[in-house]
């Protein structure tokens, strides 16, 4: 066996969250249907659980009820004592860590996959937390694979300060699924239909790795973030100007310097500084106002994944 060759557990646990946000509804209805009727995302030899993350955001069709869940699977969140003061979605994330994890145990789920809505203009889209994971990098290029000519996109959010403490990220392999553009509270069967494809073909690469087939080396295409660019502010903190209409829906597509990137009302057009081509991504992100983020910075570069076989085979 040579050094680019990996042998690797074979996948038993897989979670599909849906609802993390309770207003992103394409995950919240395929996991109510799931919990109904799980036949098409069952396969043999492997648990597959449907989940409904945050129920109560989810009957309010809110993205939260305190706090974002997606934010608080940090070690302190995690370890607060219990009591009637901490903030549902902090509650809530200890039950789920309970139940999947616990975070960085050998015992938690090996695959959670969070499903998500955005609505930037992103297609779909799948988030990598580890750059150096050659399981989820052969697990993604299966699914961009499978799903052309659709395009699919890899967002690599591994940043000593910008990764933000996830609701899989208790899982030993995290993937968020975002597909967009979808207004919040709001369906659309396009959409519904490619996340669907996303998890089934998802699903089918699991399937294939632990019947035992080999998937010989790869590489793919990541942006990989690296700044969040807030709105321009007048001296009260309001909003100054507004995504340039150039930039709106232009999700991954080359942003280089002096290209506009905000308009104020006056019509004074503010470009995009410093000296390098940028790939943005959440454009105009109606969940990420609140967050002062207009746009995050990404970079594009390739990863390389070794070839992985099943260790059963």
């Amino acid at each position: 066996m040579t050094s680019y060759h990996v042998t690797e557990d074979p996948i038993k646990k897989v979670a599909i969250f849906g609802g993390t946000h309770g207003n992103e509804l394409t995950g919240v209805f395929l996991v109510k249907h799931w919990l109904e009727n799980d036949t098409e995302i069952q396969r043999t030899g492997l648990e597959v659980k449907p989940f409904i993350t945050n129920p109560r955001a989810v009957k309010k069709c809110t993205r939260y009820i305190d706090c974002d869940l997606n934010r608080v699977f940090d070690p302190e969140n995690l370890g607060k004592k219990v009591s009637k003061d901490l903030p549902y979605e902090v509650r809530r994330a200890q039950e789920i860590n309970h139940l999947f994890g616990p975070k960085d145990n050998e015992d938690s789920y090996d695959i959670i996959f969070d499903l998500h809505n955005t609505t930037s203009n992103m297609g779909c889209t799948l988030i990598l937390e580890d750059s150096r994971n050659d399981l989820l990098i052969q697990m993604f290029h299966y699914i961009k694979t499978s799903l052309a000519p659709l395009p699919c996109h890899v967002y690599l959010i591994e940043h000593p300060s910008l990764k933000y403490a996830t609701t899989r990220s208790i899982a030993k392999y995290p993937v968020g699924i975002e597909v967009g553009p979808q207004p919040q509270g709001v369906l659309r069967a396009d959409i519904l239909d490619q996340m669907r494809k996303m998890i089934k073909y998802a699903l089918d690469f699991i399937h294939n790795f632990n019947e035992g087939k080999e998937f010989p080396p790869c590489a793919i295409e990541v942006y990989k973030i690296m700044e969040k660019v807030d709105y321009p502010r007048n001296e009260n903190g309001d909003i100054a100007a507004l995504i340039h209409p150039n930039l709106q829906d232009q999700d991954w597509k080359p942003l280089h310097p002096g290209d506009p990137v905000f308009l104020t009302l006056e019509g004074k057009i503010i470009p995009l500084g410093g000296d390098s081509t940028v790939y943005p991504v959440f454009v105009n992100e109606a969940a990420y106002y609140e967050k002062k983020e207009a746009f995050a910075k990404t970079t594009k570069l390739i990863l390389s994944a070794r070839s992985i076989r099943s260790s059963l085979h």
